[in-house]
């Protein structure tokens, strides 16, 4: 692979979606993945409640029916062998299934032990991360636990590098839709690495901390911007409120053994 589209000799390299992890995996220690609309910030949740997260890849797009039947009866097998309830869609939640990819819904819920949290962004990022590297779930609650958690550890160096991922959205035909709050998440985070020496910086990491440390107003902008105001139509103005609660969690979740999310 030719170093350039590595983004070689830096501690702190920025890609966008399952493409950049596919790139930027395959030379990089660690993996901090940025979905603040909605996974990473629910997984922040579960976990800081001491609930294990078990991703699974949801199609979104033009896929047909049949995909996403295949794939949530796939989810539902998956979650029984695993011995791990399931997440259902935000709008699908009953007194009997009450998890989804809500927040809001993970804080009311009933605790369970382990969850399998389908997600066509976030989750199919780490899902899909190669067993040799470490992933990091990384949401503008957890920022500086996550920093921290990295530096302490001796990633952000080129010779132990972390690959900072924003998850993105997809547009109606499937494409990769890049998405602000993740920007922003994903430059909160490389600005806290850089500020205890983490580094260097490539350009696009540069670029993503520019971002974020233009943006006066964090919790308006992710509210403002086409994820929040989404959320918003649909009747989840409270996730929102919660994926822009900054450093309101201290606890780092890490993908373990299993493929689950439990603190680090």
């Amino acid at each position: 692979m030719d170093d350039w589209d590595v983004q070689s000799g830096n501690g702190i390299r920025f890609e966008w979606g399952s493409a950049g992890v596919g790139r930027l995996a395959v030379k990089s220690a660690c993996l901090a993945i940025v979905d603040v609309l909605s996974f990473t910030t629910t997984v922040s949740v579960a976990v800081q409640q001491g609930t294990r997260i078990l991703p699974f890849w949801l199609p979104e797009g033009p896929t047909t029916v049949i995909d996403r039947a295949a794939a949530q009866e796939a989810a539902a097998v998956y979650a029984q062998q695993s011995g791990a309830r399931l997440a259902v869609a935000r709008r699908a939640v009953t007194l009997d299934s009450p998890w989804s990819l809500s927040p809001l819904h993970l804080c009311r819920a009933p605790f369970v032990p382990r969850l399998v949290l389908p997600c066509p962004n976030g989750a199919a990022i780490a899902a899909t991360a190669p067993p040799h590297v470490q992933v990091v779930a990384t949401c503008v609650r957890n920022i500086t636990a996550v920093g921290s958690w990295l530096t302490a550890r001796g990633y952000g160096t080129p010779e132990h590098p972390v690959a900072v991922i924003a998850a993105g959205e997809r547009w109606p035909d499937g494409s990769l839709r890049p998405a602000l709050e993740d920007l922003l998440g994903a430059g909160a985070l490389i600005c806290d690495l850089h500020a205890q020496g983490a580094g260097p910086l490539s350009a696009e990491a540069a670029a993503a901390k520019a971002a974020y440390e233009g943006t006066a107003d964090l919790t308006r902008a992710i509210a403002d911007c086409a994820s929040g105001r989404e959320l918003a139509s649909k009747g989840f103005v409270e996730d929102v409120a919660i994926a822009a609660e900054e450093d309101a969690c201290t606890v780092v979740p890490v993908r373990d053994g299993d493929g689950a999310f439990a603190p680090g």
